[in-house]
């Protein structure tokens, strides 16, 4: 399948209601309803797709996606619905791990490009950490990652919060913010990318919760 064909059957998924969604949980992990898993892994698909989207270039794309999709359906086979965590939150990160060790076992891309491609996707730093959905219990959990990410934040070096403030939160581009910090915009972007990863660590202990 290419990617234009894998892009016509996304559309024609339809996001599952809330109450329709509990009861296809209920009968795949109570019942093992086989139909009820496939449901469950083809409603997510576009949650795959939404972490491949940095990658839309690569010209191994589609094995990006296949691999996202392997992510999706571990954490389907994992995920323990009675906890009350959305399952978008769980699973994004299975999705997007499996997506960048592909790319780093076949040499695709290295490191730092994987990084690049993940830090110049639009939206803000919470957004590329997690999927954001509109269902209360998402809301919750994504608030407690805001302070979380506040706190993260509080414990950068000045000079990396400042670049993470200045072009994630204020709209800042490199350049304007070479001028402000008296550095070379080569230079932003290291501290960009050294922000992001220290928030990362950070954040990871609380992430494997979910």
């Amino acid at each position: 399948m290419c990617l234009n064909d894998y892009m016509k059957e996304l559309s024609k998924i339809k996001t599952l209601e809330l109450a329709e969604e509990q009861k296809l949980w209920q009968a795949f992990r109570e019942q093992g309803d086989d139909k009820a898993r496939q449901r469950l892994i083809e409603s997510y698909q576009p949650l795959v797709f939404k972490q491949a989207v940095p990658f839309a270039r690569l010209d191994c794309i589609m094995d990006v996606i296949q691999e996202g999709t392997i992510g999706l359906i571990e954490a389907v086979e994992r995920f323990d619905y009675t906890r009350g965590v959305a399952f978008s939150l769980f699973a994004v990160h299975r999705i997007r791990g499996r997506m960048m060790d592909f790319l780093r076992r076949e040499g695709q891309v290295d490191i730092a490009c994987i990084e690049e491609a993940m830090e110049g996707s639009s939206g803000s730093i919470k957004e590329n950490l997690v999927d954001v959905a509109a269902s209360v219990p998402e809301q919750a959990e994504s608030h407690e990652l805001a302070a979380k990410l506040h706190q993260a934040m509080a414990r950068l070096p000045d000079k990396e919060r400042a670049v993470l403030e200045g072009m994630y939160w204020s709209s800042e581009d490199a350049a304007g913010m070479a001028d402000t910090l008296n550095v070379s915009s080569s230079h932003v972007y290291r501290l960009q990318k050294n922000g992001i990863r220290r928030i990362r660590g950070m954040l990871s202990r609380f992430m494997h919760y979910w």
